[in-house]
């Protein structure tokens, strides 16, 4: 019978304490595992004892990892290590956009489906407009004041009447639940039509007039989403849901 292979060894130190386990220990040890190592598994229980350990080793952070006797790092050095990407927290990306459009493209299908009993249906078309304003909304208003500041570096009327920076997310909100409900449509469609234009009008300005890098208050004020054709998006689809909503009132 051939010899079985021993399987690769790493040797990891990372903080696990009474009222604090480190979650890059955690995501170390399940790369290292998932790699085929053996993790020889270091607890650092204390604060001194993590000081100690940092000291000895001139490190400024844990956790770190050991292969083959040589220190590879933290668990972004790891990674790299294994050729996986490491995510620079200051790049920016249409990713939060994109999953929240595509999420909420799922939601309306599946309301059409519980509704009428089938996904494609015209109001599954609506209510996915309406349910990304509500929930683009929701994100603007967990943090109104962070939304309000980076809404300020572009929107052509909230420069010239700061207070409509924190009247937007509301606004956006309240007329796509009144969309999915399909009432007070004399209210969402003024609302969802004037922020919808101005939002519009502004983000043209921005980066196709006057060719300004600035990032998106889209979804909410610390976000890294580039000011852009997928944050016009959310403009036009409100204005698109206006007409549509207001041919339907003629009607």
């Amino acid at each position: 019978m051939p010899a079985s292979v021993e399987p690769r060894r790493a040797v990891l130190y990372r903080m696990v304490m009474e009222r604090h386990v480190c979650p890059y220990g955690l995501k170390a040890k399940d790369l290292l595992r998932r790699q085929g190592y053996a993790v020889e598994d270091h607890w650092l229980r204390t604060r001194a004892e993590t000081d100690a350990f940092k000291a000895e080793h001139g490190v400024g952070t844990t956790p770190q990892i050991f292969i083959d006797g040589d220190r590879i790092g933290g668990y972004d050095d790891l990674r790299r290590r294994f050729g996986k990407r490491v995510v620079d927290p200051e790049a920016t990306t249409y990713r939060p956009v994109a999953a929240l459009f595509a999420m909420t493209a799922l939601m309306a299908l599946a309301a059409s489906h519980a509704v009428y009993g089938t996904s494609f249906t015209l109001r599954a078309g609506e209510w996915f407009v309406a349910f990304s304003m509500a929930v683009l909304a929701l994100l603007k208003l967990q943090n109104i004041e962070s939304f309000a500041t980076m809404f300020l570096n572009y929107d052509l009327l909230a420069k010239r009447w700061v207070p409509y920076s924190y009247v937007y997310p509301f606004a956006e909100g309240l007329a796509g639940v009144l969309m999915i409900a399909g009432a007070a449509t004399w209210l969402s469609v003024p609302v969802a039509l004037s922020i919808g234009t101005i939002g519009a009008a502004s983000v043209i300005k921005a980066v196709y007039i006057d060719r300004r890098a600035l990032k998106c208050a889209c979804v909410g004020g610390s976000s890294n989403v580039p000011l852009g054709f997928l944050s016009l998006t959310e403009n036009l689809m409100m204005i698109a849901m206006a007409v549509w909503t207001g041919i339907g009132m003629a009607g």
